[in-house]
């Protein structure tokens, strides 16, 4: 024991015990972090054709914004690290190719086939890893449950989105989109990447099974009736009153043409 008593008074252990200490917390981190995020699948997932196939459709599509090697430019952000997750949603959902390099990228056709989305998102998986494309137990619908996700989608989505996912203005110009053409794996993609101004869900701070809940009560209720009659874009209180104030400005106007018609005729 006299040896390790000689060590312990040693001028550098003490620097030794803070970097052991520091070291422990820098790999307890990593596991808590880790555990919360969906860790990147291996190169190996993927087949070598489709990456290469993958890589030729970035070369020629996306690679004058985003680097020859996704390594980001002036004109894009890096694509290194986004996972195969945000590359799917992106390119599935028509925002990606980018038609204009300052608008905001709106929903609308897919420019590429299924195949070739799995490719770029392969490839893109393959150079930095990230979230990968859920499957399709991780975003059924059937597997949520509908009150649940209704009060997390008022917590968390509502105020962007409607709480019906009707959509909604956001600040500076920019809007939340609505979600009634979203599929069960575009949403879940999009609580995991966070694409333009939504914020990341990882599943630290929406779980897995919370983020099927929320899937669930989206889907849902796009199929719901109006009590009502029409919908009025299903965004809630503000655009009944403006129906009614309109309504009742409206009968206030011919209460008034037919007052002062019955006066005119009434004096004649």
């Amino acid at each position: 024991m006299s040896w390790i008593t000689a060590r312990r008074r040693h001028p550098a252990a003490g620097i030794a015990i803070i970097a052991l200490v520091l070291l422990l917390m820098g790999a307890g981190y990593a596991v808590v972090t880790n555990g919360g995020t969906a860790t990147a699948a291996p190169p190996a997932a993927s087949n070598a054709a489709q990456i290469a196939q993958g890589r030729s459709l970035f070369e020629e599509s996306c690679s004058s914004c985003h680097g020859n090697f996704a390594q980001g430019t002036s004109q894009a952000p890096t694509l290194i690290g986004v996972g195969a997750a945000a590359v799917d949603f992106q390119v599935s959902t028509g925002r990606m190719p980018g038609q204009e390099q300052t608008a905001e990228n709106v929903r609308g056709p897919a420019h590429f086939s299924q195949a070739q989305i799995a490719a770029l998102a392969a490839y893109i998986q393959s150079i930095g890893g990230g979230p990968p494309v859920p499957s399709a137990a991780q975003v059924n619908p059937a597997a949520g449950s509908y009150g649940p996700g209704q009060q997390l989608f008022v917590a968390n989505c509502a105020a962007c989105h409607n709480f019906v996912g009707a959509g909604g203005a956001l600040t500076y110009g920019k809007s939340a989109p609505a979600l009634t053409a979203s599929t069960p794996r575009q949403i879940y993609e999009a609580m995991l990447t966070g694409p333009e101004a939504m914020p990341v869900f990882n599943d630290l701070t929406i779980t897995p099974q919370e983020k099927r809940n929320i899937i669930a009560y989206v889907t849902q209720v796009r199929s719901q009736s109006n009590p009502g009659g029409f919908s009025l874009g299903r965004v809630g209180p503000v655009t009944e009153g403006l129906v009614a104030f309109l309504g009742l400005l409206l009968f206030l106007v011919l209460a008034a043409l037919w007052i002062t018609a019955k006066h005119g005729k009434a004096h004649e």
